[in-house]
């Protein structure tokens, strides 16, 4: 009889570690909460538009190549993807914007436009950065982490001096460039990293060289097509996927030698044998709700002390007319970023000026959203663990919006016809998210690596974790590395 393996949580790591457990034999089963999958990545429909809950940008296209690749597929056998040009558009004011081109070429001229001889200097920047990607994409995400002799050898201790995970991310940045819109667009993907660029690792320049040379694509449809590619390629392998299966808990049975051992998983619907269990639901959510007080790998106390990626506030609008100006992805970056990381990282508290980030994926895809009209997706990027009432997310739609139509120069308010948000309130309720959070911890140096939380229970011996919360972090790529590093690491210690 094939080895049972239980996978908690359908989002991307949950597929992926079911995927390739299955493709190396395993009998596998997925007990997801929600009624469909994708986890952060679902999506939902209402008066005519298709909206993306979640992840809506698509970097490091390689990555999801080897993903595919690794079941002898390609992401063109599920989804079809698209380059944007621009990649983005950056908004300094009402009357300022800079569109990022998709060119490295032109990239280099707008950057030596804005400060001259900049662009060369971009091209050491990348240079540095790519290294760092190769590094960090190609060996130190897929190390498994449970071990710091993992990382003893004298080729590594190389890699990592010229890494720079010592140096901060923003002295990095200064030695490159001095204007602050050049700095601005440089540091703008750490705010979701965790931490402002003074604490970040300078090693994080690898997000600019995946960003400005990899391209920023769009999967026809939407991000969700990733998922069902996943799912469907999942369900080819022989995965069976259970919706509306909340688990309540993981009973466990004392073994000879007095190991312990995951036998069954308790659900709001039934019971489900197990030989293996991979949570790839909401680790903290895991250790204190679903197992025993004795068999947690870390106290409350060790929670408490981590530092969290920011959580967001949500708006998804159907608008019915088009919007001039707008981009596919748009950077408000109107507003003061020291003071709004500062209020995320340092001081967390609801952001006294937020920037925000304005998604209209119906510039590049007429499906989702009826003829003639907009869809469009706001987010601000907010602390975690925040009151979160109605009042608060309508100061700050009113306060964002506003900001939006006088880039604009249109009223746009009037013309929503579909309005949601959503934020830690919703986060918890439908992924467990601890404190609210959006994106997982930090990426500090103090929880790089084997400084993460252990993708091993040290107490019950058939019990593994994938996804935000372990290595190696958070991010669509790095969960999909997560479930293949995962089912490795059974596979090694679970014989089919």
């Amino acid at each position: 009889m094939p080895t049972r393996v239980t996978v908690i949580g359908a989002g991307f790591s949950g597929l992926s570690v079911a995927t390739s457990l299955a493709d190396k034999g395993y009998d596998v089963t997925i007990l997801e909460k929600n009624e469909s999958p994708g986890g952060r990545a679902r999506l939902f429909k209402a008066e005519g538009f298709t909206f993306d809950m979640g992840p809506s940008w698509y970097w490091m296209p390689d990555v999801f190549e080897t993903y595919f690749a690794r079941f002898g597929k390609k992401p063109s056998d599920y989804y079809n993807l698209v380059r944007l040009d621009p990649s983005y558009s950056v908004v300094f004011g009402p009357d300022e914007a800079v569109d990022i081109p998709a060119s490295l070429r032109e990239l280099k001229a707008l950057f030596d436009q804005i400060e001259p001889g900049s662009g060369a200097r971009l091209d050491a920047f990348l240079n540095q950065a790519a290294y760092k990607y190769r590094v960090g994409i190609h060996d130190f995400v897929w190390r498994p982490s449970r071990s710091i002799t993992e990382f003893m050898s004298l080729k590594l201790l190389y890699d990592v001096a010229r890494l720079d995970v010592f140096q901060s991310f923003a002295s990095h940045a200064r030695k490159f460039f001095k204007h602050p819109r050049l700095l601005q667009l440089i540091e703008f993907p750490i705010l979701f990293l965790g931490a402002t660029p003074q604490n970040t690792p300078a090693m994080y320049s690898l997000m600019n060289y995946a960003e400005m040379t990899g391209g920023t694509w769009y999967p026809m449809g939407g991000m969700h097509e990733i998922v069902k590619g996943m799912v469907t390629l999942a369900e080819e392998k022989g995965v069976k996927m259970l919706y509306n299966e909340a688990v309540e808990r993981i009973e466990t049975v004392a073994e000879a030698g007095g190991q312990t051992s995951a036998k069954r998983i308790h659900t709001n619907q039934g019971i489900f044998e197990a030989d293996v269990v991979v949570a790839s639901a909401d680790y903290n959510h895991v250790e204190t709700t679903l197992v025993a007080p004795s068999e947690r790998n870390y106290s409350d106390d060790y929670w408490k002390k981590r530092v969290m990626a920011p959580s967001s506030l949500l708006f998804y609008l159907g608008v019915n007319k088009r919007i001039p100006k707008l981009q596919h992805h748009n950077l408000f970056f109107d507003e003061d970023f020291g003071l709004h990381a500062q209020e995320i990282y340092e001081t967390p508290k609801w952001p006294t000026r937020p920037l925000f980030y304005a998604s209209a994926p119906s510039k590049t895809d007429p499906s989702v959203a009826p003829a003639g009209m907009e869809n469009v997706f706001l987010l601000i990027p907010v602390a975690p663990d925040l009151v979160d009432d109605e009042a608060t997310r309508e100061h700050y739609y009113q306060l964002i919006m506003q900001r939006l139509e006088a880039y604009v120069g249109e009223n746009v308010r009037d013309h929503v016809v579909y309005k949601r948000s959503y934020a830690h309130r919703d986060f918890k309720a439908d992924y467990n998210a601890f404190r609210g959070n959006a994106y997982g911890l930090a990426n500090t140096l103090m929880q790089t690596a084997f400084l993460k939380p252990n993708l091993k229970n040290k107490k019950v011996r058939n019990l593994f974790y994938t996804g935000q919360l372990t290595v190696p972090g958070p991010g669509v790529p790095p969960s999909l590395i997560s479930g293949l590093v995962v089912a490795d690491e059974v596979a090694k210690e679970f014989n089919v």
